[in-house]
This record gives C-alpha cells, sequence and structure tokens, in this order.
C-alpha cells in the first residue's frame, strides 16, 4: 500500500514521534489529512490510545524501525495485504555476517525491497547489483546510490548467461511464496566457491515435495546449513510468520549448477534446469 502524499508528509515531518511502539503527531491536522494518517496507521497494525498521557498510535510490537524503512519506500504492507516485508535491522545484520562479505566482494542481492539488505552490504564494502520487481522501489535503490546496478524486473526472468562471471556473494530475502523457486535461480548466479544465504519461509526444513527434499540432500552434501529463526524475527514489521535461515557454500567440483558451472557446459543444454 502506498503513502498519500499528505500523510508521507506528516509522518515524515521532523516533529512526529516515532519511539519503540507508538507513533504520536504533536501537530495539528486538518480532518481529511487526519483521516488519511490514521487509516495508514491502523492499516499496519496501530490503534489510536486517547488517554491523556498516551495520545498516540500504539502498536502490538515495536514499529520504530520498520515504519521508518517504509517511508523510504513510501509504501507499507498492511494487515489484510501482507506481500512485502523490509529486512529487519538486527536480521540484515546477520544474513550479511553470515555471507562473510569483504569489501570488494560481487554481491547479488536479487529481491532488493527497500533496500535493507544493500544498506548492510555496502556498510561492509560489497560491489552490489540489485534486482527489485517493484518500479518504485527500483527507483528508490538508485536513489540510494548503494548499488552498482539496479535491475526493475522480474528476478526469475533473468539470463544468469548475461553475466561475464559470477558473483562472490548472493544474499536475499525472497518472496515467502515461491521462495526456493528464487534461491535455485540464484545458485545460477554465483561463482563456484561462492556463498549464497537466503531467509526462506520455515517450511523449506520440512516440506516433502520432491522439489524441497532433493534441494535439503544438497544443501546437505555441500556442507550448508537451514536453521530455524526466532518466532520473532519480523515481529518489528506486524507478522510472526515462521522463517529460517539458509547458508549454502559452493565449491569446484560440486554438486551446485553455479555460473562457473553453466559456462563449462555445450549451449545446448537447458541451462535452467538445477539438476540433471
Amino acid at each position: 500500500m502506498r503513502f498519500t502524499p499528505d500523510a508521507l508528509t506528516v509522518l515524515t515531518d521532523p516533529r512526529t514521534e516515532i519511539r519503540d511502539d507508538l507513533v504520536r503527531i504533536p501537530f495539528d491536522l486538518d480532518r481529511p489529512v487526519y483521516e488519511q494518517v490514521d487509516k495508514a496507521l491502523k492499516e499496519m497494525g496501530g490503534r489510536w490510545v486517547g488517554a491523556k498521557k498516551v495520545r498516540a498510535h500504539v502498536f502490538p510490537h515495536r514499529i520504530e524501525e520498520h515504519l521508518r524503512q517504509c517511508l523510504a519506500a513510501g509504501e507499507y504492507p498492511s494487515k489484510y495485504e501482507q506481500g512485502w516485508f523490509p529486512t529487519p535491522p538486527a536480521l540484515a545484520t546477520q544474513v550479511c555476517d553470515l555471507a562473510g562479505i569483504r569489501a570488494g566482494d560481487a554481491v547479488l542481492e536479487p529481491s532488493a525491497g527497500s533496500g535493507a539488505l544493500t544498506a548492510e552490504i555496502a556498510r561492509r564494502g560489497g560491489v552490489i547489483d540489485a534486482v527489485e520487481c517493484d518500479e518504485f522501489r527500483a527507483d528508490m535503490l538508485r536513489q540510494q546510490g548503494d548499488c552498482r546496478r539496479v535491475f526493475a524486473a522480474d528476478f526469475l526472468s533473468l539470463d544468469p548467461m548475461e553475466y561475464a562471471e559470477g558473483f562472490d556473494r548472493v544474499v536475499m530475502n525472497p518472496p515467502f511464496s515461491g521462495g526456493l523457486d528464487h534461491i535455485l535461480h540464484a545458485i545460477q548466479f554465483m561463482k563456484d566457491d561462492g556463498i549464497l544465504v537466503s531467509i526462506m519461509s520455515a517450511g523449506l526444513m520440512w516440506w516433502e515435495d520432491s522439489k524441497t527434499a532433493d534441494f535439503r540432500a544438497v544443501v546437505e552434501e555441500v556442507g550448508g546449513e537451514i536453521e530455524a529463526l526466532p518466532d520473532d524475527s519480523f515481529a518489528v514489521c506486524g507478522t510472526n510468520v515462521r522463517t529460517c535461515l539458509l547458508f549454502l557454500p559452493g565449491y569446484a567440483g560440486g554438486p551446485l549448477r553455479t555460473h562457473d558451472w553453466l559456462l563449462r557446459q555445450p549451449r545446448q543444454l537447458d541451462l535452467f534446469d538445477f539438476a540433471a
């Protein structure tokens, strides 16, 4: 959901207090503008508390970091339509720590959203190519200036062979629906000795369909790991969706169909199959 221009102006006003679990606006608003702000905050899960000592929209969770990311993006996930959740700052740090990003590493972020991960990667000196399907967020990523390149595209439509070489690291928080397809496609952008780290629905740990079961076997074979994240990892975004963290290391001669593997194959092969 997009913030209206008036609501965005009010919520980004330096006088507006966004702290812990509350949002307080200590100045008068015209009624139509107030209704726009009230609607957005309530759709995000807040409720108005009119007690004299409070007089603020109060949330059942800490809202500060999440709301600031949403304001930067100009949009928010409503409790009715929850399709996009920015990676919380603490989790972005954990992902980048696990990936071992070093200054100068070529890093792919194929579901970049509003830049929660790209900001942390840039802080560590990574050279970033980002993909974001939403044109508005892709333009915002360009304005942030953290990325070498930003592609406004469906990541699954990109051809890894359009790159001359693969990436040292891939870090991602793909859509929870169809997330494994995004991970399998992302492997094809890795170097042989690259590392992929992804947030994923916790179902990756127990789904029994053949694609997921085969993938778990590959993770074990390469010495990777799938670790359950705490249930409150996305609580600051207003959801307790269960998630896990995938660590997938590559190595020369391993079973992953990486970018280097694709370069070694005759061109007539179907390059988009994960396994033979």
